[in-house]
């Protein structure tokens, strides 16, 4: 029977969290904005006008969405070239994809980000699919990433299993009814993702490999 394994890329497979905080936090910046690290970090994963106005509320001048939305992309493009993959990363994509598994990945990222990110983690052999932001009309934490994943996959919620390190990652694939994965080198703590609906948490994706044959790939 088919399985697939959908997986986030940002803060997931890329070592790439803080960089989306700094061009963030800039791109806040230059617009007239204080905002705190900390709060962009924990927002990082939505779609970026869903963050802008996560962090800047209801009250914010809506007309600058688009704009600092704008710059963040322009600020971040400049890490194209050496956006960093976590170790073994490729590897567990290699892995899975050699048992069977259908790899798809589901990310907010999408053009030329997108196409960074897959060469930074260099498995294209391994992956089969890709739902990106420019597939969907809404992001995480709604389940539609997701979802289109297995649609991709042609595979059923209850054959799939979902990694990613947000607690918006966790929500879409729990919204979807799949399997939900949780790794702590995105920096959200262990008691974040579990709330937010993590059946299992590893640190990495080198973790994850390493568990290949006991954890949540296991059995499946």
């Amino acid at each position: 029977m088919a399985r697939a394994a959908v997986f986030d890329v940002d803060g997931t497979l890329a070592d790439t969290n803080h960089l989306h905080v700094v061009a963030w936090w800039e791109a806040f910046r230059q617009a007239g904005h204080r905002v705190t690290m900390h709060d962009i970090h924990r927002s990082v994963g939505l779609p970026g006008q869903d963050l802008v106005a996560h962090l800047l509320g209801d009250d914010r001048d809506t007309d600058q969405d688009a704009t600092v939305d704008a710059a963040h992309k322009t600020l971040y493009a400049t890490y194209f070239d050496r956006l960093p993959a976590f170790d073994q990363a490729g590897e567990l994509l290699g892995a899975l994809a050699a048992e069977g598994w259908r790899v798809v990945l589901a990310t907010s990222a999408g053009g030329s980000e997108l196409a960074a990110l897959r060469r930074a983690i260099d498995a294209d052999d391994a992956i089969s699919a890709t739902s990106s932001a420019d597939d969907v009309a809404e992001g995480k934490p709604a389940p539609d990433p997701v979802e289109q994943a297995l649609a991709l996959a042609d595979v059923p919620a209850e054959n799939a299993v979902f990694v990613g390190d947000t607690v918006w990652d966790m929500q879409a694939a729990s919204r979807a009814g799949v399997r939900a994965v949780g790794l702590l080198c995105g920096g959200i703590p262990r008691t974040a993702l579990e709330a937010a609906g993590a059946a299992d948490v590893f640190d990495d994706p080198a973790d994850l490999l390493a568990r290949i044959a006991t954890g949540p790939f296991a059995g499946r």
